[in-house]
Formats: structure tokens, C-alpha cells, sequence
């Protein structure tokens, strides 16, 4: 089938884990022109359990299993991290199309492979970073192309918490999620800020990396989690320059001494106006006094949401944009840059 038929799309999904059932599931079963036919996951019960929930007549433990007998024309791939590049080139490798979570994978090689891959393919590979599709980031990347700020030289991005380790699954082990903060809510600030900013080309990352809390302390916002097991980084502090002279500041953590339990948000400072992104708001200053040019009372909530209807809706063939392959290819090798320089202690040149 394709995505022109009249007959309902089938969608698969492997990894039957929490943003499965709360995100990809929970809009594909709004959606008539959709149908779920399996769900895979490593645990037998787990899988059947999902299934049940949501209706899905094939429940498996194997990926070939479930794209043999299903014969998905979508897959939503939720596995792990570490499973990512596995899972989507074996999903393109049956022409399916590929919906993603973040990080695209767990090595820019792989990233670079599952861009081709789709690619080659002629099928849509697309990655969850949702914060892009909110209302609000889609009206500053509206003023930023109207010039309303002017060039925006100083872009900070934040992704911190004060204490937010989450103790379950493999977040905290390094060989099994490729990182920590970084690579698990840094990289969604980053990727918004890089859609704002429309995508500038980027000449080299600097980046400091810091392991000081996570090893001692055993418990925070999320609960519990084991120090002798933590191997991942409580917090990274990025500087990205771009050809054109301007440069993006990432700030991000898991555990950081700072008054607020959570930060996320973005601000840009251009020549003519500032602006922040959640929730949206454009000002600058007029003879001592902030003057605000727009902005949105509250940030769109509906991110997740906004963000499978456009894969969806492409896949259909509706000229909408998606986080496509090729821009989580550049959201992977940033954050393999950083990691590199905070290693490293140097710059690297990209």
C-alpha cells in the first residue's frame, strides 16, 4: 500500500515504553485513516499488555516478525536508544516510513547511514523533536524571517535541571543511551533553537563537561537512582559558533544547583529586537523601556501532538515540514561535536 491509497495506513510500533503509549499511539488511534497492526517490544507481556489496550491484533518480541506479518506502511520506532539504527534502517529496508524518537542515533556514522538509508529508500524518516512544532517556535521563526529581529547574533538555549535524574531505564549508563543531558532534553532546545535560527551553517563547538553530583547523591525530582551505575554527565555547557559571526550557548543538566527545579526555553538576541520562546515573545527596548512587539499569552502544550500530525500528514504527501532526516543528521553532529570538545578540551571544527 502507499500513502496516496484510500484504505487506512497501517502503522506498527516497536517499543511498547511510556512515549509509545503517551505520544505515537495515542494520535495514531485519533486518526480514521489510520490503523495499528503491531506493536513489538523486548518484554513478551509488556507488548501484549499494549496491544490489548489499544486494540493492535499482532503483538511480537522480534522486529522481522512484525514488519513480515504486519506489512506496516508506518513504523514508530520507541526502542531504546541504542536500538535506534537497527531498528530504523530494518523498517526502511521493508519501505516502510519511519517516525523516530530522539536522538536519531547513537553515532553521527549511524545518523549519516539512516539519512541515506531513507533516502535511497524514497521514504519519509522522520525524528520526534517536538519543541519545533510548537505554536510558539513557529511564530519566531516567522519574525526571523521577516527580519523583525534584525541578525541574531547571541542565542542561549537551556535545558536544565536541578535535580531531575531519571533513575529508570538506561538513562543513566553511558554505553547503553550515548549520554546524558545532552544527548535526552539538551538536544530538544537545541534543535529549536537551530529551527529559529532557520538552520545556520556552524563552523566549530566548544563545550565543558561536568560529572559532580550524579555519583553522590542518590535521589531528586524523579525519584530514586543508583550513584555506582551513574556513568553519563550531570551537565554540559556548549558554545556553537556559525560562519556568519553569531553564536549559540547551550546550558544543560540533570543535576545543577540552581534555584528552579526546570528550565527549557530558548532566547534570542538580535540587532533590532530579543525574543523568548516559551512562551513566545519579540520586544526590545525603546528609550529605557521594554516595548513588546508579539506574543502568546501561554506556550502551545500541544507540541507532541503537532508534531505526528505532520509526519502523518507528509508521509501523505501534504506539503508540511517535518524534522526531517537530514536535520537530525546536523542535530547529531552537534551533539557529537560537543561531546568531542568537552573530551577533548578543544575546539572542533565542523
Amino acid at each position: 500500500m502507499n500513502a496516496t491509497s484510500s484504505s487506512p495506513l497501517r502503522v506498527a510500533i516497536i517499543g511498547a515504553g511510556q512515549v509509545a503509549d503517551k505520544v505515537h499511539a495515542a494520535y495514531y488511534r485519533t486518526r480514521d485513516d489510520l490503523r495499528m497492526v503491531a506493536v513489538c517490544d523486548s518484554s513478551e507481556a509488556q507488548a501484549r499488555d499494549f496491544a490489548g489496550r489499544y486494540g493492535i491484533p499482532l503483538a511480537c518480541t522480534d522486529v522481522q516478525t512484525l514488519l513480515h506479518e504486519a506489512r506496516p506502511d508506518i513504523v514508530s520506532v520507541c526502542s531504546p536508544n541504542r536500538f535506534h539504527y537497527e531498528h530504523v534502517m530494518q523498517a526502511l529496508a521493508a519501505g516502510c516510513h519511519v517516525m523516530c524518537e530522539k536522538p536519531p542515533a547513537m553515532t553521527l556514522d549511524e545518523a549519516d547511514a539512516m539519512r541515506r538509508a531513507a533516502r535511497q529508500a524514497g521514504r519519509v524518516l522522520a525524528y520526534d523533536f517536538h519543541h519545533r512544532f510548537a505554536l510558539d517556535a513557529r511564530m519566531l521563526r516567522e519574525q526571523v524571517q521577516a527580519g523583525v529581529l534584525g541578525e541574531v547574533y547571541v542565542t542561549t538555549a537551556k535545558a536544565l535541571r536541578r535535580c531531575g535524574v531519571p533513575g529508570w531505564g538506561v538513562f543513566t549508563n553511558k554505553a547503553l543511551s550515548g549520554g546524558g543531558p545532552l544527548i535526552d532534553i539538551g538536544i530538544h532546545m537545541l534543535d529549536a533553537a537551530m529551527y529559529v535560527l532557520g538552520f545556520p551553517a556552524v563552523r566549530r563547538v566548544s563545550a565543558h563537561s561536568f560529572q559532580r553530583i550524579g555519583t553522590h547523591k542518590h535521589s531528586g525530582q524523579f525519584g530514586e537512582w543508583d550513584p555506582a551505575a551513574y556513568s553519563v554527565e550531570d551537565a554540559v555547557f556548549a558554545t556553537v559558533e556559525f560562519h556568519h559571526g553569531g553564536i549559540l550557548r547551550l546550558d544543560t543538566s540533570f543535576a545543577l544547583n540552581i534555584p528552579q527545579q526546570s528550565i527549557m526555553n530558548v532566547e534570542f538576541c538580535g540587532e533590532r529586537a530579543g525574543a523568548t520562546l516559551f512562551p513566545a515573545q519579540v520586544y526590545q527596548d525603546r528609550d529605557g523601556k521594554l516595548i513588546t512587539l508579539c506574543e502568546r499569552q501561554s506556550a502551545d502544550d500541544n507540541r507532541h501532538m503537532r508534531s505526528m500530525k505532520a509526519f502523518v500528514d507528509h508521509v501523505q504527501g501534504q506539503p508540511v515540514t517535518i524534522a526531517d532526516a537530514e536535520q537530525g543528521f546536523i542535530i547529531q553532529q552537534l551533539v557529537s561535536a560537543i561531546y568531542e570538545a568537552a573530551e577533548k578540551g578543544t575546539f572542533v571544527e565542523l
